[in-house]
């Protein structure tokens, strides 16, 4: 498989796409992968860290980016991970050779105890892998394919 470029995009960069940038590249260190936010939080979810730490990936070193740092950038895709990013997906003056949305539920507005709330982040992070994976596989697949 040739080396992919992948953004994936939300409004927070704090937890959905960290959390899939993460997985990314755990299931493929050759893949090129950012994340960024419409509208980035100051700091990445301490339990988007934890659960994926759970996981045996380390998150704890990322920062939340503004996309405006790649408007400009080529991607060989562009995946919103939120329903805000995915309406307001700015134009990219870079080339985007494919454009996706992959939704799920934010987990940083689960209410509740702490167990409560991890609970929500576990499921979320456990959706996020097994759709991730499948799209991973569907770009090493396609790539593969004679």
């Amino acid at each position: 498989m040739s080396p992919q470029t992948v953004l994936i995009l939300c409004t927070g960069n704090s937890c959905r796409s960290q959390m899939a940038a993460g997985f990314l590249r755990s299931f493929d260190a050759a893949l090129t992968v950012h994340s960024a936010g419409t509208s980035p939080a100051d700091k990445v979810h301490p339990l988007a860290i934890e659960v994926m730490q759970e996981k045996d990936i380390d998150i704890s070193n990322a920062r939340p980016e503004p996309v405006e740092r790649y408007l400009s950038t080529p991607f060989d895709h562009v995946i919103t991970v939120c329903d805000g990013a995915h309406e307001s997906c700015p134009m990219f003056t870079g080339t985007v050779r494919n454009r996706q949305h992959i939704g799920f539920e934010d987990p940083a507005l689960a209410e509740g105890t702490r167990e409560e709330q991890l609970a929500i982040f576990r499921r979320i992070r456990d959706e996020i892998e097994t759709r991730f994976r499948e799209f991973y596989l569907s770009i090493k697949n396609r790539e593969e394919a004679p």
